[in-house]
């Protein structure tokens, strides 16, 4: 799917950076207080609206939890665990994407895509 054509915003863009630039999969909330860093009278629902702009654009990924709505940057191909304890989201790469195109050549159906995501107690959890 090619990404959707939008016109240049400086606050989307800094949306964009701010998603990009974490780990933890954020949700809007805590995105919104950092975007208001650089952009002090940012509201609330200008974040939203960029937001929803950028996953449908294909920017990045938008990840649901029981409670929370989460986002992604890391658009490459990639899989998630969800510590059932603590909350965190952590990138795995456990399905190799060959795998599926060996799949594909030997079934007469073919899949397209895929999301993996694992649920389980993280490391720091477990102790």
């Amino acid at each position: 799917m090619e990404p959707i054509k939008q016109r240049y915003s400086k606050q989307r863009e800094t949306i964009l950076q701010v998603v990009r630039s974490t780990l933890v999969h954020p949700n809007a909330d805590w995105i919104y207080k950092e975007t208001r860093k650089q952009i002090p009278n940012i509201s609330l629902g200008t974040v939203y609206r960029n937001l929803t702009q950028l996953v449908e654009s294909g920017q990045i990924l938008k990840l649901k939890d029981d409670a929370l709505v989460r986002y992604d940057g890391n658009i490459d191909h990639h899989d998630h665990f969800r510590c059932t304890s603590c909350g965190k989201w952590y990138d795995v790469q456990l399905l190799d994407p060959s795998a599926i195109n060996a799949f594909n050549k030997n079934h007469k159906f073919r899949i397209e895509s895929f999301n993996l995501e694992l649920e389980g107690v993280c490391e720091h959890c477990a102790d």
